[in-house]
């Protein structure tokens, strides 16, 4: 463990009211952190709100069947969240990912923390908790909710599993280590099924996303003597095929494979 959670077990400790956050087009390990801490959280005794820039890409909404993930200005404004008492960002630290929501954080009054791997890092003024070669915020969660003592629920478990796999590319990236094994490990004991995972995140596309991608990769040229490759996308493109612009996550890491 490479971080010292004691700050933040006396910030929990210290307050009863959290609200949780994290940047828009969120991916698996950023709803997956939130959905973990807002467990983490109320197994402790506490009072959790999530709220995001914007709203959870259609194909991640099975990931938040509760639909526990609100949207600022969508039912929920700036002022019903003053009263907060901590605010935590998740899996980001860079004010342009927050979107609407970065106004909420620089005005907020109460405590702030910052919960994230990535090396960029702006002054948020934040408590601060990042590990930098971590492969995931998700794994930061797990590591937390084992410092706070909290058993992985199936449910708690399959959200971790899911930000870390889709975090690493599924284990084929390099900051995978022995580490993320063992850490994945406690999570499929304690109830995650990677089939399943795996089914719902890419076996289960609209139409409307194959087309686009299919779009896409017919756009492709071929630069610098093979060296680099590009391709575009285009508004007529997403008008024609009915996607949306999280239809386009993933699609560029294909032209990797050549």
């Amino acid at each position: 463990m490479t971080i010292d959670w004691q700050p933040l077990k006396q910030i929990i400790a210290d307050h009863e009211t959290f609200l949780l956050t994290s940047h828009c087009r969120a991916d698996c390990d950023a709803l997956g952190s939130e959905l973990a801490m807002a467990e983490i959280l109320e197994t402790l005794g506490k009072q959790v709100r999530i709220v995001n820039g914007d709203e959870v890409p259609n194909h991640l909404r099975f990931f938040d069947p509760d639909m526990r993930v609100e949207t600022l200005g969508q039912g929920v404004t700036a002022a019903d969240l003053k009263e907060i008492e901590v605010l935590m960002v998740l899996d980001t630290s860079a004010w342009v990912q927050l979107g609407p929501m970065g106004d909420v954080v620089k005005t907020f009054s109460g405590v702030r923390v910052v919960i994230d791997h990535h090396v960029s890092q702006d002054d948020m003024q934040a408590v601060v908790f990042k590990d930098a070669t971590a492969e995931a915020t998700g794994r930061l969660i797990l590591e937390f909710a084992e410092a706070m003592e909290v058993t992985l629920s199936p449910t708690l478990g399959e959200i971790l599993f899911t930000a870390i796999a889709t975090d690493t590319g599924w284990f084929r990236f390099s900051s995978v280590t022995e580490q993320t094994f063992l850490a994945l490990a406690k999570l499929v004991a304690a109830g995650a099924n990677p089939p399943a995972v795996f089914a719902a995140l890419y076996e289960q596309h609209t139409l409307a996303r194959l087309m686009l991608r299919a779009r896409i990769l017919g756009n492709i040229e071929s630069l610098a003597g093979g060296r680099l490759m590009v391709t575009h996308v285009t508004l007529k493109d997403f008008e024609e095929t009915g996607a949306e612009t999280a239809d386009t996550e993933d699609v560029i890491n294909s032209l990797l494979t050549v």
